[in-house]
C-alpha cells in the first residue's frame, strides 16, 4: 500500500472508525457472523490487496486464473476442481502449499511479479453442487477489495450469477464483468450482443455500468487473446499504487457501511417489537380489568340464584310456621322432634342440595372463566414472536426469557388454580362465617362438609329452636298468636343474616381469588415492561450513536474515494 502522510492520516482514522463500530456491533448484541465480519474488515487493512475470481462452475474460473497467470498454477477440468478457496501469492518457491487457520482456505505461492502485492483469490463455484462450496465463496466476498466476475458466453449473467452479483453490491464491492469462452461468439453481432445482455443486467443489479470484458481464456492459453489484453490493461490500470490504496481503504468501509445498515434495520424491528409489545400489554391488561368486571357480573348473577333458593325456603318456612302454630295443632306443638323432622322435610325439603349445586355452579363458571383468562394470556406470547430481522440478536434472548417468565407465571396459574382447591376455600370460608353469624349453633357439622349442609343444618338450628320451646304448657290465649309473630320475625332476620354472611363470604373469596391472579399477571408482566421501556432508551441511544458513526463514514469514503 502507498503510504504517504494523507494515506496515513486517513488509515489511522479508519482504524478508529472499525474498531468503534465492532464495540458498537458487540454493544448492541448483534449476531456473532455480524461482530465477525466488523473484526475481519478491521484486520482486512493489514492484509494484501485481495483480487477475488468468483463465478458459477463450468464457467472456466480455473482456466482463466491459469491464463491471466501464464502459467499452470491451478488445476483444471469439467468437473468441480476448486473445493476450497485458493489464495495465490508471489513466493520464491513454485506451488508450495501453506495451510492457514481457515481449512477451507489454502495459500499458494507462485514466482509471478505480476501478483506482487495483490493476492488473486480463486473460489468454488457460485453454483456448486456442494453447499459448503458456495458458503465458502459467499463467506470470501466480504473480505474482497476488487472482484472479478467471471460469466460464460454460451450461458451469460444466470439467474445464481444474478443473485450472487447482488451480494457482492450489498457489500459495496468494485467488480469487472468477464465473459469467458468469447470465441464460442462467431460473429461481432453475437458477442456485442452478449456484451450488452451481461451490462444491462449487471447495471440492474449494481446500480452503475461495470466494465465489460469477452475473453478466451483458451484462445489466450493458445497463443493469445485480444480480449486478454484489454483485461491486462485495465487491471494494470486497477491494480496500480494510487488505485490499489484507494480500494484497500474503502473495501472496509463498505463493509462497516453494510453492517450499519444491518444494524439499523435489526434496530427498526426491534423498535417496532417493542412498540407492539406495550401496546398488546395495555391491551391484556385492558382485557384484565374487563375480565373483573365481566366476573362481577356474573357473581351478582350467581348470587341472585342463591337468595331466591333462600327467598323460597323463606316462603316456604312461613308457610309451616302459619300451618303449625294454630289452636287446632295443640296436639302437635307438644312434640317438637316431630316439629323438627317436619320442618326439616317441608321447609327446608331440598335447600342444602340446591345450595350445593348453585356453589358448584358457580365455582365451576369462576374457574373456567380464570382458565380462560390465562389460556388468552399464553396465547398472546405464544403470538409474540420477534420479526426475522431481531430474531439471532440480544435484544431477541433478553425478550424471550422474559416472556418464558410470564408464560411460566400462567401455566403455574392453571396448575395451581383447581375447583378442588377453590371449593375447598369457599366451604371453609362459608363455614368459619355461617358459625360466626349462627353463633356457633353449627358447630356440629364438620370440616369439609358440603355449603348446603350447612345452610341446612343453621336453619334447622335456628328454626327448630324456635319451635321447640313451644309446649302445650306454655301456651295461653293469646301466647300462641305472639309466637307465630315473634317465629316469622326471626326467621326474616336469621334468612337476611345468613344471605348476608354468604354473599359477603363470596365476594371475599372472589376478591381473593382476584387480587391473586391480578398479583400474579402484575409481578410477571413488570420485569418485560421494564424491560421494553429500557430497551427503548437503549435504542434511541443506539440509533444516536449509529448516526455519529454513520457521519464519520460518509466524511472518510469521500475523502478515500478522492485519493483516485
Amino acid at each position: 500500500m502507498l503510504v504517504s502522510d494523507r494515506v496515513q492520516g486517513l488509515l489511522s482514522r479508519e482504524r478508529g472508525l472499525l474498531g468503534d463500530v465492532q464495540a458498537f456491533l458487540e454493544a448492541q448484541g448483534a449476531p456473532p457472523e455480524v461482530v465477525g465480519h466488523a473484526r475481519q474488515a478491521l484486520r482486512n487493512l493489514d492484509e494484501a490487496f485481495l483480487l477475488v475470481v468468483v463465478g458459477e462452475f463450468n464457467a472456466g474460473k480455473s482456466s482463466f486464473v491459469n491464463a491471466l497467470l501464464g502459467a499452470a498454477v491451478l488445476p483444471e477440468g469439467v468437473t468441480p476442481t476448486t473445493d476450497r478457496i485458493y489464495v495465490l501469492v508471489h513466493g520464491e518457491q513454485p506451488g508450495q502449499m501453506e495451510p492457514t487457520s481457515d481449512p477451507f482456505v489454502s495459500r499458494l505461492t507462485y514466482p509471478l511479479p505480476s501478483l506482487e502485492g495483490v493476492a488473486l483469490v480463486d473460489t468454488p463455484g457460485t453454483n456448486a453442487i456442494v453447499r459448503q462450496h458456495q458458503a465458502l465463496t459467499e463467506g470470501f466476498l466480504p473480505r474482497a477489495d476488487l472482484v472479478l466476475f467471471l460469466t460464460s458466453a454460451d450461458r451469460p449473467f444466470t439467474e445464481s450469477e444474478r443473485q450472487f452479483l447482488e451480494l457482492a453490491a450489498r457489500w459495496g464491492r468494485g467488480v469487472i464483468m468477464v465473459v469467458n469462452k468469447a470465441d464460442l461468439l462467431e460473429t461481432p453481432e453475437q458477442r456485442e450482443q452478449v456484451r450488452a445482455f451481461v451490462e444491462t443486467g449487471a447495471r440492474g443489479v449494481l446500480g452503475l455500468t461495470p466494465p465489460v470484458l469477452l475473453i478466451s481464456a483458451r484462445g489466450e492459453q493458445r497463443g493469445g487473446d485480444a480480449g486478454f489484453a484489454a483485461l491486462r490493461s485495465l487491471l494494470q490500470q486497477r491494480l496500480s499504487e494510487t488505485e490499489r490504496t484507494r480500494l484497500k481503504l474503502l473495501s472496509p468501509l463498505n463493509t462497516v457501511s453494510q453492517l450499519l445498515n444491518g444494524e439499523a434495520t435489526r434496530a427498526e424491528g426491534a423498535r417496532t417489537t417493542l412498540t407492539e409489545d406495550l401496546r398488546v400489554l395495555g391491551d391484556l391488561e385492558a382485557q384484565r380489568a374487563t375480565h373483573g368486571e365481566t366476573m362481577l357480573g356474573e357473581l351478582d348473577g350467581q348470587l341472585n340464584r342463591v337468595a331466591r333458593l333462600l327467598s323460597e325456603f323463606e316462603v316456604r318456612a312461613d308457610r309451616f310456621i302459619d300451618a303449625r302454630l294454630r289452636f287446632s295443632n295443640l296436639r302437635g306443638l307438644l312434640n317438637s322432634r316431630q316439629l323438627e323432622e317436619d320442618f326439616r322435610r317441608e321447609a327446608v325439603a331440598d335447600l342444602p342440595e340446591a345450595i350445593d349445586r348453585q356453589f358448584g355452579t358457580m365455582i365451576d363458571r369462576f374457574v373456567e372463566a380464570n382458565l380462560h383468562f390465562w389460556e388468552d394470556v399464553q396465547a398472546f406470547l405464544i403470538r409474540r414472536q420477534p420479526s426475522q430481522e431481531v430474531a439471532r440478536t440480544r435484544f431477541s434472548y433478553d425478550r424471550a426469557a422474559l416472556l418464558d417468565g410470564i408464560a411460566g407465571s400462567a401455566r403455574e396459574h392453571l396448575a395451581t388454580t383447581t375447583e378442588q382447591e377453590l371449593a375447598r376455600n369457599l366451604s371453609r370460608d362459608a363455614e368459619d362465617a355461617m358459625k360466626g353469624v349462627i353463633g356457633g349453633l353449627a358447630g356440629g357439622v364438620g370440616i369439609g362438609a358440603g355449603i348446603g349442609a350447612l345452610v341446612g343444618a343453621s336453619a334447622l338450628d335456628f328454626t327448630g329452636g324456635i319451635l321447640a320451646g313451644l309446649t302445650l304448657g306454655s301456651l295461653g290465649l293469646f301466647v300462641l298468636p305472639n309466637k307465630r309473630i315473634q317465629a316469622h320475625r326471626q326467621l326474616r332476620a336469621r334468612v337476611a343474616e345468613l344471605r348476608e354472611a354468604l354473599e359477603r363470604i363470596v365476594r371475599r373469596e372472589f376478591e381473593r381469588e382476584q387480587d391473586r391472579a391480578d398479583t400474579r399477571l402484575h409481578d410477571a408482566i413488570s420485569p418485560f415492561t421494564r424491560f421494553t421501556r429500557q430497551e427503548q432508551a437503549r435504542l434511541d441511544a443506539a440509533r444516536t450513536r449509529s448516526g455519529e458513526l454513520r457521519a464519520e463514514l460518509d466524511a472518510l469514503q469521500a475523502e478515500v474515494k478522492a485519493l483516485g
